[in-house]
């Protein structure tokens, strides 16, 4: 249904997605709301081959510190120490979230793809991660309508085994990306948008 604007309220969902990077550990929905996002994000989210390689997992509370406390070790070791106060401090703004997802793909579905599409074989990495992107995209643009803001941010592969060790996960999984979510505390700034007229084209004109 489009509204007073011409959009739907999906693009007008679409327009509103930003990335937030001042949140609060605050939610405004139940833990099982938050669940319930990202199950149904896996469930609908289309894939070549109806592959389902995707795999997420959801951090909160504790174990949301828990990883960015991993980062912050993990990037203490390689930043110089005269620079590393400003990264401890972007840091801090993502663990100061009410909680984190890790958006990973199943490598060993992968092979399995492979094996029994030869033909596709270099292909099946490449719409893995188109499917990787439209899941990480449907889950945010979903929190934000929930009353959260979110960004997405890749400290992988630095954090990988860390990650792996602290909560047992298989080898197999590979980490794309990670999206720290909270109440807002700020409004992102204006967006500058490209104009059109070079990025869309229009046959017969």
């Amino acid at each position: 249904m489009s509204t007073e604007s011409g959009h739907s309220a999906f693009l007008q969902a679409v327009q509103r997605r930003r990335s937030y990077y001042n949140i609060t550990a605050a939610s405004p929905i139940p833990d099982a709301a938050i669940q319930d996002i990202v199950k149904t994000a896996l469930t609908c989210c289309p894939s070549a081959f109806n592959a389902q390689s995707a795999r997420a997992v959801l951090l909160l509370g504790d174990e949301h510190l828990a990883l960015w406390q991993i980062v912050k070790d993990t990037l203490q070791k390689i930043v110089p120490a005269d620079r590393f106060g400003r990264t401890e401090q972007k840091l801090a703004t993502f663990a100061a979230g009410y909680g984190s997802i890790l958006f990973f793909e199943d490598q060993q579905k992968h092979r399995s793809l492979q094996e029994k599409y030869p033909s596709y074989s270099d292909n099946v990495t490449p719409w893995s991660l188109q499917a990787s992107g439209m899941l990480q995209f449907i889950v945010w643009t979903a929190l934000e309508e929930a009353g959260f803001g979110a960004s997405l941010q890749h400290y992988n592969p630095l954090i990988d085994a860390a990650v792996r060790q602290r909560w047992g996960l298989p080898e197999h999984w590979m980490l794309l990306s990670q999206m720290p979510f909270g109440v807002p505390s700020a409004q992102p700034g204006d967006k500058q948008i490209d104009p059109l007229d070079h990025r869309f084209k229009v046959f017969p004109a």
